[in-house]
C-alpha cells in the first residue's frame, strides 16, 4: 500500500509582526469563511490591546513579589561557595553569579568535581563505576528571577585492593571456574 505525502500543511497559528499571534486563516486569502483583517486587529477589525510585548516589560515589577529583576538587591548579593575539601576548584571563597549565568556557572564548577573523581580514580589504579551531577533551582523571594541555586556531584570509583583477604579468595574462585574454559580441542 502506498500513501501519498501531505500537499499542504496546516498552521493553526501564524505570526504577524506587530499583533502577536493570530489565527492563520485570518491571514490566507482565498479560503472559505476567511475574513480579511488589518494587521493589529483581530477578526472584528479592534485593535489588539498589549499583544506586543514592551521592551521594558522584564524589568517591571511582577506581582506579588516586591521588585523588579533589575533593582533586586537580593540578586545583587547571593553569593556561591563550595563546600567540598577539593583544594582546586572554583568559589572556596564566596563569589558572586548573575542569576542569568548561573546554570553554566554552577555546572562548569562541578564538571571540575568529576574531573577531579576521574583524576584520583586513574591515579590511585581505581574505576568511576558512576558519576552524576545535579543542579538545584530556587526562585527569588524578591524579584520571582528563577536561578540554579548549587549543584552536587556524586561519584563512586572502585579499588581493586590485592591485600584483602576476600579479594584473593575471589581471585582464586574465578581462577579455578575459568582454569579450562578457553582450550582448543581441535590442535
Amino acid at each position: 500500500m502506498m500513501t501519498a505525502g501531505i500537499s499542504g500543511s496546516y498552521q493553526p497559528y501564524a505570526y504577524t509582526p506587530g499583533t502577536g499571534f493570530s489565527s492563520a486563516a485570518q491571514k490566507q486569502p482565498g479560503m472559505a469563511g476567511a475574513s480579511q483583517a488589518q494587521p493589529g486587529a483581530d477578526q472584528n477589525g479592534t485593535k489588539a490591546q498589549g499583544a506586543q510585548k514592551g521592551a521594558g516589560d522584564d524589568q517591571k515589577v511582577k506581582k506579588g513579589y516586591k521588585s523588579s529583576p533589575a533593582e533586586c538587591q537580593t540578586c545583587k548579593e547571593r553569593k556561591y561557595q563550595d563546600g567540598s575539601n577539593e583544594s582546586d576548584v572554583s568559589f572556596k571563597a564566596p563569589g558572586h553569579i548573575a542569576p542569568e549565568a548561573s546554570a553554566s556557572t554552577v555546572m562548569a564548577h562541578e564538571k571540575q568535581h568529576v574531573a577531579n573523581a576521574y583524576q584520583k580514580a586513574a591515579k590511585n589504579d581505581g574505576k568511576v563505576v558512576s558519576c552524576s551531577v545535579s543542579l538545584h533551582t530556587a526562585v527569588c523571594p524578591e524579584c520571582g528571577t528563577s536561578y540554579v541555586s548549587g549543584g552536587t556531584t556524586r561519584s563512586s570509583i572502585s579499588y581493586s585492593d590485592e591485600s584483602n583477604p576476600y579479594q584473593k579468595n575471589k581471585k582464586a574462585q574465578d581462577a579455578i571456574r575459568l582454569t579450562g574454559a578457553n582450550i582448543d580441542y581441535a590442535a
